[in-house]
Formats: structure tokens, sequence, C-alpha cells
């Protein structure tokens, strides 16, 4: 292609673009470049452009098309240089213009600013006790955990400083620095033998919000009371904070003797107090004034309901810079030079001594994590709006090109979309509220029509930037790989967080919790804020976003335009009841925009912890898009009142429009329109699924299902006969939906069974493995394949990898027989038929862009027969004459004759029973043998028959979890919304996300002692790895199981392959992670079973 470089470049920028260009193209003009490039050169002149971009960068690429007819390729720097279609503006006028984010938007930043300082400035306080410096120092051997917390204390001491008085009175005597300190410890000290005090009772306003930032710093309130809140209205603001004592999270009894023992120590302070130092009083009096001044703004936050936000804010940038200065090295350039008193804060691990060192002075660290918060929150408007430090991506060609045959469903739902915004006067470029819900069919390019709406909402509806979250466990490179090249985007423009989130980290555990968890250092403040790996090919340029987070792994994080990971990666955000998971999270979310693919994969109480998340992104001001093709109306319908409700204080907060702009859109049809309230949502919604309904209805139906009999009193075997069925199940299903090798003239068909859990799926697949054929068809062959998330990172995206090609269909239906593996097979069969069978659990259900020609399904819920449809005749076209999906009467729970059958997953519970577990009754037969489709998942009848109706008892289920708006206590989705649990962690301690099974992480590794041996091991906190094989039996199939194995991984030549240059040691910690589910128990009670090619299950 024949190109043009036009350079509008400043400064040094200038001459460092001319060297770039010069290398690539002829200098035609003192700006401007030309020459005949190739795709792959043109990118790597773009990434070059980019390393060395600065403000003063801007640099256009036209491909020269014809003789009269350029096309704008791509800007690198200022686009405000040029115009969309890259021409060079020839005049210009100034007039000033003031920061109208700074000064329009964030009124109330001075008021943030200022809360947060002052807490900052006593948030360490309680460590001047005693017992805190004696164990910083280390003379003599004490418990790790104080008796009473550092904060609790520091909130002690604030409350003795108040000392009953108004906000305008205390605020005034911390302005003259009116302090006594022997007053001050001997109020202090009569909170002894008073564990039921409640310091937070009598503080007014401004003092209770400091106090509650102060004790929240590490971790939100619990008071693990099995159950005693639940069903409670928390009340107000004030009767909130009057409940906790130190009995909430911040006393460690774990030994009674030891607690009285070293108690009064942390109430005797013989080296002093912070405020006798003379920097930290300077710095107190300054923002006492500020606060003071701002108590109108506090004020107003609290009668027009948006404190929440600005106690969020203030709460983030606290943390953060706790967490940042307390990171920072003894040398750092960073670090504060006052260092008046002999009281330490925390202490650092010397390099060659190994010892434990004293580091920030007590008074030091004070102020320094007051002026990093301070800087902090002056960066929030950075983290919404900067397109400098968070850039967006633009000029993404696929996403400018109009969409082909069959996809222009796309397109006319963008259209709707900037008709709208044009209509709408009063919205603003960027900061309005938008809800959206795509439910094309699967198969009809719902991914890549998320990308285009996504562009559609942004500034100037011409860029990227949000996150796409996956209700997948695990994220491979394959998956975010593919997403890359569906959409267009650049290694430098897509950031993919691989690996499987540690479940343990967002919540703990009991046996967690009783740990003494302080570590010697002095401060829960250095924890690791991200700790996955991240792929993102890009250098970061210097700027505000290092003076925030100090490692490049959490700023690439943040800098990357779109980010794909699991949701797991996100729900800290909401979801961290201690320690600085959520800081990360919390940002990325601050400046992107978020979109939920197949947001239904999550049943039970999962629900509602997305449901906190969705309330976030509102309250951020962010636009929320959930994505499926079976949404059911309740689980639209209690979003959009969550997404609602945070937008609400968004808008209050910021002063602007308060209704949101909804659009609903699939292959058929779009809308788009403002909604001010829940009941014109749910019309809304309505009338849209009332036409899905009828466009559904009118479609050749490409899926039709039967019920297969199962059904047996042999509970001792009733796996074996289980396995039978299936098996015989999918030889009829072969039967009737084979494809003719046009090469080999055999009959062969690919199918997937889907298994409800890790465990019977590789039990089933053995069975394949093992199984006389002949007993069952004669001149029948199988090649068979295990998949599941419970398997080496590496070894599943190969397995990804290999059915991504196959299963595409995109060349014809021959083409499957033209890869290598396939043909590999067919050549050595002598067998008529040939099957080849995915054995999967429900992963193949959701982001896996296969087509099958048949499918067997053990039943869990109605939801998981139409998402295990989609996966049938996914992009063909065929007359289908007989069922192509075969539906097993009963699940294995429900033949084991458990009480409880469709669960795990599913939606019944010993709270929600159905009357009877056989198929045929609890759903209806005849209408499934006409179609398969969404049609009773997305509607909903007025009365719902929930213990007789499968799908009914979903709808069921999701209603009383999502939107029933009269439900109170922090255990709902409603207490989250409008009453004030979020002070604490009683939401996240009653309702965990992925609560069913927390996971223990192992790395296969290569083992040193001998060669070619592999053993699991597991990292310490310092990621120091350590040899763990514990309650793992590895077993290896035999030949005659390997040759009716369909892919035959190896798991070390993969690694080597990877060509990183990187020893297998390192290869294999990156990608030889695997998720132990521990099911609530102690991991060292569990025993697996491991083999490379089937991967892990329970014994």
């Amino acid at each position: 292609m024949m190109v043009t470089f036009v350079s509008q470049c400043e400064h040094k920028a200038l001459n460092r673009t001319r060297r770039v260009l010069d290398a690539f193209a002829n200098r035609i003009g003192s700006r401007t470049w030309q020459t005949v490039i190739t795709e792959e050169g043109l990118q790597a002149v773009k990434k070059l452009l980019r390393q060395t971009a600065t403000k003063n960068t801007a640099v256009s690429c036209h491909w020269v098309r014809s003789r009269s007819r350029s096309e704008l390729v791509w800007l690198v720097g200022n686009r405000d240089k040029f115009n969309t279609e890259g021409y060079v503006p020839v005049n210009w006028t100034r007039k000033n213009i003031l920061n109208t984010q700074w000064e329009n938007d964030w009124h109330y930043l001075p008021l943030i600013k200022s809360l947060t300082a002052i807490a900052a400035l006593f948030h360490d306080w309680g460590k001047s006790s005693d017992f805190f410096q004696a164990r910083l120092i280390g003379k003599e051997k004490l418990p790790k955990g104080d008796p009473l917390r550092h904060e609790w204390i520091s909130v002690l001491f604030l409350n003795a400083f108040v000392n009953n008085e108004t906000d305008e009175q205390w605020l005034e005597r911390l302005i003259n620095s009116k302090f006594d300190v022997d007053v001050l410890t001997e109020n202090v000290a009569k909170n002894i033998n008073n564990p039921k005090n409640k310091p937070i009772k009598k503080l007014p306003t401004a003092a209770s919000i400091v106090a509650w930032l102060i004790i929240s710093h590490h971790r939100l309130p619990l008071n693990d009371d099995k159950g005693g809140w639940i069903g409670d209205d928390s009340g107000s603001l004030q009767k909130s904070l009057q409940r906790i004592t130190q009995k909430w999270g911040y006393e460690n009894k774990f030994n009674e003797a030891e607690f009285n023992k070293h108690l009064k120590a942390c109430f005797m302070y013989s080296a002093g107090l912070p405020s006798q130092s003379k920097q930290w009083l300077k710095e107190t009096r300054k923002y006492a004034k500020k606060l003071k001044d701002a108590l109108p703004l506090l004020l107003a936050a609290q009668d027009n309901h948006f404190l929440r936000a600005i106690l969020s804010h203030a709460r983030l940038s606290m943390m953060l810079a706790d967490h940042y200065y307390s990171s920072l090295d003894c040398d750092d350039k960073n670090r504060l030079k006052n260092r008046e008193l002999k009281l330490y804060a925390n202490t650092y691990t010397d390099s060659i001594s190994k010892k434990n060192k004293l580091k920030q002075t007590l008074d030091e660290h004070l102020v320094g994590v007051m002026k990093q918060s301070v800087h902090n929150v002056h960066c929030l408007p950075m983290f919404e709006t900067n397109a400098d430090e968070l850039p967006r991506a633009f000029d993404i060609k696929k996403l400018k090109q109009a969409s082909p045959d069959g996809f222009q469903w796309q397109d006319k739902s963008v259209r709707k979309i900037k008709k709208w915004r044009e209509d709408q006067e009063k919205i603003e470029v960027n900061n309005f509220g938008f809800f959206a819900v795509n439910m094309a069919s699967t198969g009809t390019g719902k991914t890549f029509a998320n990308a285009k709406i996504m562009r559609a909402l942004s500034p100037q509806m011409d860029s990227l930037r949000y996150v796409l979250a996956l209700g997948l466990r695990t994220l491979t490179l394959q998956t975010g790989k593919e997403y890359r090249t569906r959409i267009g985007l650049e290694k430098n423009e897509l950031a993919v967080l691989i690996g499987s989130r540690a479940v343990l980290n967002l919540y703990d555990k009991n046996q967690q919790e009783t740990q003494q968890e302080v570590s010697l250092s002095g401060s829960e403040s250095e924890e690791i804020l991200l700790d996955n790996t991240l792929y993102f090919d890009t250098k970061i340029p210097e700027g505000s976003l290092k003076t925030v987070l100090k490692t490049e792994k959490d700023r690439k994080f943040l800098y990357a335009p779109v980010l794909s990971c699991t949701i797991d990666h996100l729900m800290g955000a909401t979801e961290t009841k201690r320690g600085g998971q959520y800081i990360l999270p919390t940002l990325r979310l601050m400046s992107s925009d978020l979109v939920i693919d197949e947001i239904d994969d999550f049943d039970g109480t999962d629900l509602i912890a997305i449901g906190r998340l969705i309330h976030l992104a509102g309250m951020l001001g962010r636009k929320v898009m959930i994505s499926s093709a079976t949404i059911p109306p309740d689980l639209a319908q209690g979003y959009f009142n969550a997404y609602q409700s945070g937008w609400t204080i968004f808008a209050k907060m910021r002063e602007k429009n308060p209704n949101v702009g909804c659009a609903w859109t699939d292959e058929n049809d779009s809308t788009v329109i403002s909604c001010c309230n829940a009941e014109n949502y749910q019309q809304q919604h309505t009338q849209f699924i009332e036409k899905r309904l009828n466009a559904l209805q009118k479609e050749q139906p490409k899926r039709k299902a039967n019920i297969v009999p199962c059904q047996t009193d042999d509970f001792e075997n009733s796996e074996a006969y289980f396995q039978s069925v299936i098996l015989k199940a999918v030889i009829e299903k072969h039967t009737n939906h084979y494809i003719v090798d046009s090469n080999t003239d055999k009959k062969i068909s690919f199918g997937v069974v889907r298994m409800a859990n890790i465990k019977p799926c590789i039990h089933f697949t053995q069975y394949l493995l093992n199984v006389d054929l002949s007993k069952f068809s004669e001149d029948l062959e199988i090649r068979v394949m295990a998949y599941h998330s419970a398997q080496l990172l590496i070894m599943r995206n190969e397995q990804e990898k290999h059915l991504d090609n196959i299963l595409q269909r995109s060349g014809g239906e021959q083409d499957i027989f033209n890869n290598v593996i396939i043909k590999a097979h067919l050549s050595k069969l002598t067998t008529k038929h040939v099957i080849f069978i995915v054995v999967a659990t429900p992963v193949e259900e959701v982001g896996r862009d296969h087509d099958f020609d048949w499918a067997v399904v053990e039943p869990s819920s109605y939801r998981s027969f139409i998402q295990l449809a989609g996966r049938v005749l996914r992009h063909r076209n065929k007359e289908i004459k007989q069922a192509n999906i075969a539906l097993l009467q009963h699940n294995l729970r429900s033949i084991q004759n458990k009480e409880v059958a469709f669960c795990y997953p599913g939606y019944e519970s010993a709270n929600n029973k159905l009357t009877t577990h056989n198929l045929n009754e609890l759903v209806d037969v005849d209408k499934l043998a006409e179609r398969l489709d969404s049609q009773p998942r997305i509607s909903r009848p007025r009365t719902l028959q929930a213990k007789t109706d499968l799908v009914d008892l979903e709808h069921s289920c999701i209603e009383k979890l999502l939107n029933t708006p009269t439900q109170v206590g922090p255990e709902t989705m409603q207490g989250w919304l409008s009453d004030y649990w979020w002070l604490t962690a009683l939401p996240q301690h009653y309702v965990r996300f992925r609560d069913s099974s927390p996971q223990d992480i192992r790395y296969l590794v290569p083992d040193r002692d001998f060669d070619g041996a592999w053993k699991f091991a597991e990292k310490d906190k310092q990621g120091k790895v350590i040899p763990n094989e514990s309650g793992i039996k590895r077993y290896e199939l035999s030949d005659q199981e390997q040759q009716r194995l369909w892919l035959l991984r190896d798991y070390e030549q993969l690694l080597l392959a990877l060509e990183e240059g990187e020893d297998l040691q390192k290869l294999a910690l990156m990608y030889g992670e695997i998720s132990l589910p521990t099911y609530g128990k102690n991991k060292n009670d569990l025993e697996f079973s491991y083999s490379n090619q089937l991967g892990l299950s329970r014994k």
C-alpha cells in the first residue's frame, strides 16, 4: 500500500518523529513523507512512534487508495492537531478556557481532600504505643498481632481529642494546635477494660467520617456474629457507625492470657505522640482550616444523598497513598526529610543481613501519606478524562467498516445510539449515564457488536476504553488473542489478564481470619496490588500515573485502552473486605466503561455480588453493557436498578442529568431511550422482549431436543449406568447428524457431551477411552477430549487453540477434514463411522465460538440447555428433521437420589426445591421437540410455578435475589443500594462471590533434583516457590487409552515452544498454573487425581 505521513509535531518531538519516519519513508516535504509499505511495516512505524510520543507529538497516516481518494489510517499523539479525517487546520483562534472538569464537575474535591488529609494525619496514631514500637524493634518476642489493632487506637485518640465537641469546635482547636498529650493519653487509657466502648457514637458528622476512614484503611468493620444482622435495616449513617466496637475486627484475641498480658502496653506511649512533631502540627493546622471551610459541602453531600461517593473517593485515595508511601525504599528521593520523632511506622528487610531494620519515622509516614493522599485526590479527575495519561484506542479499522451481510444489525444499533445522543440536548460529551443490553442470538456477532456500541458511546464516538469482563474462572492467552483478532486491536491496545484469581484474596475463610496476619514489617500497606500475569505490549510514558502507582504492571492495568479479564479480577472493587486488593479494579472502573459478557452465566448469590459491581460502575459515572442471548427479565431489571442507583449518586454529586440512557439490541431490532425510573425501564424491556419473541418464533429451528430416558434404582452402579446411557445417546445423535468426508468417504461427526461437574466429566472421558465399542455399534471408532477448567493454563490454551481452529467452520463443512490432527486420525482408522467427542463442563457454554453437529446434555438448569444449544450449528444453516440435542431425563445427582439435584451449578436449593427431578415433568417436551431456543428464559409469566417448572424456578430465584425492592439487610441487593451496610464488610461476609469454591493455586514446575521430573509447587507471600505435592495423586494414561485421545499434548514441549528466552522454571510459573478447589475445607484434608491429559479432579 502507498501511504503518506504528515507530522504536526513541535519542539523535540519533531526530530524524534523525523528519525523514525526517515527510516521507513521518503521525505517529500519538511513535514511530509510518502512510501509503499506492507501492513506489518506500517504497524511497526506506528509502534515506534507511540513509544516516543509526548504531548508535542502529532502524526497522521493516510492510505492513498486511488488518484482521487485517500483514507485516514491512524493518528499518533495529539489528535487535536487534525480533524476527524486527518486534515490540518489552516487557521487557529484562541480563547481562555477554564478547566471545566474541575470548575464545574468536581465541586466537592476540596471536601474530599480535606477529609482524606485529616484522616491520613491521624490514621496510624495507634502505632505510637509501646507495644507496637517494641514489636518493630524486635528486642523481645511478642505476638505478631497487636492486642488492639493500631487503627482502633487511632480512633480512640481522635475521639479523645474531639471530646464531645461539634465539628466547628474541635477543628478550631486543631487549627490552633491545642494538644495536651497527658490529657489525651489519660482519656484514651480509660478504654483499656471497655471492649463494648463505641468511640464513634458521640462524634459529630465530619469527625465520624474521619474515624471511619481511619478504621477502614486496612479492613472494613466486620462483626462475625453468625447471621445476627440478616434482615436488619442499617438506619442512618450515624446509626451504622455507632454500632462499631473493637470486636468488629480490631482485637487480636487468639489467646486470652496473651491478650491480657500485652493489652496495657497498647495504652502506654513512652516515646510521645505525633502531635509533638512541628511538621505534623503545621500540616494539621492547614487541613483543619480547609475541612472547617468545607463543612457546608459536607452538609450538602449528606442532605443530597451522595456522601457515599465522597467517602469512596476519600478511602481509595488514602489507602492508595498508604500503600505507595509505605513501599518507598530507604533512599527513595520521594521520601520526606522531616523525621523529628523517635517513633517508627514500619521496617524493611535488609538485603544483606536479611534482618528487619527501622524504615520510616511515624511523623514522616503520617505527613508523607497525607501529602500523597492529597495528590491522589488531585489526580481523581485524571482517572476519568485525561486521554494522555489513560489513552483510548482510536482508528480501529474493523470497527469503522460497515458490517458484512447478515451482521448489518450491528451498524443499525450504532446508528440508533448516535441518533439518541444527537437528540439529547442536556447530555455532555462524556458524562451521561448509559445501560445497554445486548441479547443477540449466539453466532450473530454479539461480541463484535459490543465493541461497536462501546465505540459509539465514547466521548467523540470514535474510540474505545472499556473492560471486557468474562464469566470464565480462568482466562487463557488463546481467549485474549481471539478477542484481539476479532475486534482488530493491536497488542498495545488490548491487555489480557490471564490466570485464575486467587479467590481466597477476595474473602477470608475462618482459618485465615484467625491468623495473626500483621507482618513484622509493621505495615499491611505494602501488599501486592496485582498478582496475576498481564499481557500488554507497550511502554508506559512518564506522567502522573508513576506518582500514584509504583509498579509497571499496576500502571499497565490502568493504562491499556481495552482490558480483557475474568470478572473475578474486577470483583475486588466491591468484594474486598480487607487489604488493598480493591484499589486497582476501582481505579480501572473510574476510567473505563464496563462490558460484562455472558452475564447470566452466574447463579445464586453471585448475582448480588455482580450487582454491587454494576452499582459501583454507575456511581463512578461509567457506562455499562450486559450481554447474553438468554438474559431473564428480572436480571435485566435488577441490574438496571443497581446501575441507576449508582448513577443517581454520581449525577447528584456532579450535577448531571439523572436520567439513564438505555439500549436494547439484538439481531432483529434496537431500541434506545432515556429511562427515569424502574417502571419506565420494565415497560420498555417488556416491549423489546415481545418483539424478540415474535422474531424468534419466525426463525427456522436450528436446534431440536429430545429427552433420553435415564432412570435406575441401582444407586451403587448409577454412574456406570449413566455413562452407558450417554454413549448410546451419542451414537444415536451421530447416526442422524454425521458429515461424509469427501476424501475418505467416512461418516464423521463432531459433538459435545455436557457434564455438570469436572469429576464426572473426567470419569466419562476415562469410560470412553476404555469402553468396548463393539457392544454398542459395529464399524465405529471414537476420539475423545476432556475440556474443563482444572487444567494447566498452557495445556488448556493448546486445547482451545485447536478447537477454535477447527470448530469455527469458516471454510465450509469439508474444511475441518483438512486439519492436520483430524487428517492424521482419519488416516489411521479403518472404521466407516468416526465420532469426535468433546466431554466438557459448563466452560464450553460461555465465550467459545464452536460449532458442533450435536450435543448430549446432563441438565443443570434451563439456561444450560440454551447456552449449549448455541454451540450446535452455530455458524451453519441446516434444515433439522430430527433432534440434534439430547437432554438426559435425570442428571447424575438425581440418579444418585440426592435431595437437591439441579444445583452446582443450578438454581435449586434447600429453600427452593422442585417437587420432582424428572425432566419430562419439568419442561414442555412438545415445544422442545419443535425448537430449543431462549424464549422461555427471556420471558416469564406473571404467576410462576417455581416448584413444578424448571425455567420458572430460575425466574423465581432471580426475582428474589435482584428485583425485590422491599428487602432489607446486608445480605440483600436492596440493602447494598439503599442502606449504609456498605460502611461495613457484612454484605461481603453474608454474600460472597464464588462462595462455593475458593481456590488453592499450584504450579507444575521442573524438579531440579531429578532430570525430566516435574512436581507441583506453590508460592508463599514473598513469591518464593515451595514444593507441595500434598493431596495430589498422579496417574498416566495407558498406551491403549492414549490411542483414543483426540489431542495428545506434551507440557514440556509446549513451554519450550514459547521461545521466550526464559528457563523452564520461570515459564512453568507463568503458564503452568492450576487451581485446586477447596470446597470451603482445609486444603490439607482434600485429595485430588491428576493427569496431564485429563486434568485435575477430586478423588
